[in-house]
């Protein structure tokens, strides 16, 4: 059962705050915690120490895996779901006070971008040391990589319809043909519908979908077997194979990396 995220300043409103750059920290719970829509003045960064966020916004599906961020530019509509046990951070950041992205993207997060993260979220807004810490993180950031880990989803209604039946069970495993006979298209014009609107084919795009679901819950520590019966996979070593060829990395190897690398592993 989704949770709601629980701030933990009941009474902060991050618009309100003068300084360029504040960061806080959500530990969040034994079970899944969701942050329905919604949007802020200021650009967001969320960031995910431990467990994995999935942001959700118009015409996309994004992952925040461990030692990645996703940035959300200014008054752009978005909702977080976290996994359980995740340690989150989410900056917030005046607009133009950096040279960062007018789209969302991923960005890596480098170590010394971490620290400065964790560091600023222990400030107080009015406090000197925010200040200094703001400036040094604002000239980092839009120096970090950007990775494109995440799922295009249109406003068309059927393709919504589609990816959003998949993001609540990605175990579905109905074929192009089946999903077409639901919107009441013909396989052949669905095939097509999809890739002018997402740019993917049908089954690459699923598969995207697998990966984002899959790092989440790799990343809050669930195991392969677990994830792969979660995805429908018929074995393990399907799963495996899949997540190889996608990724370049078998999942035990694709996450050492991103631990050690911190993100810069990332090939999506």
């Amino acid at each position: 059962m989704r949770q709601p995220l629980r701030w933990p300043w009941q009474d902060f409103d991050v618009d309100d705050v003068a300084a360029p750059a504040i960061a806080v920290g959500v530990d969040v719970t034994e079970t899944r915690a969701e942050v329905r829509e919604h949007w802020h003045r200021k650009g967001q960064l969320v960031f995910a120490l431990g467990g994995g966020v999935t942001c959700r916004v118009p015409g996309g599906l994004w992952m925040v895996p461990p030692h990645c961020g996703v940035w959300v530019p200014s008054r752009m509509e978005h909702s977080n779901i976290a996994t359980a046990n995740a340690l989150i951070f989410f900056v917030y950041i005046e607009p133009g006070a950096a040279d960062l992205p007018d789209r969302c993207c991923t960005l890596s997060i480098s170590p010394l971008l971490r620290e400065l993260i964790i560091e600023l979220s222990e400030c107080a807004p009015d406090d000197a040391r925010c200040d200094f810490l703001g400036k040094v993180l604002l000239a980092e950031l839009p120096l970090m990589p950007v990775q494109q880990l995440h799922l295009p989803i249109s406003a068309e209604p059927r393709i919504r319809r589609i990816a959003e039946a998949l993001a609540d069970d990605p175990a579905d495993r109905s074929t192009l043909a089946e999903w077409a006979d639901r919107v009441a298209l013909s396989e052949s014009s669905l095939a097509r519908l999809v890739v002018k609107e997402t740019g993917l084919s049908f089954g690459r795009w699923r598969q995207q979908l697998h990966l984002i679901v899959a790092l989440r819950e790799l990343s809050a520590g669930a195991s392969v077997q677990h994830v792969s019966g979660d995805l429908g996979y018929q074995s393990v070593t399907a799963f495996i194979t899949m997540f190889k060829k996608a990724l370049g990395k078998p999942p035990a190897k694709y996450l050492s990396d991103i631990a050690q690398n911190g993100g810069s592993a990332f090939m999506a």
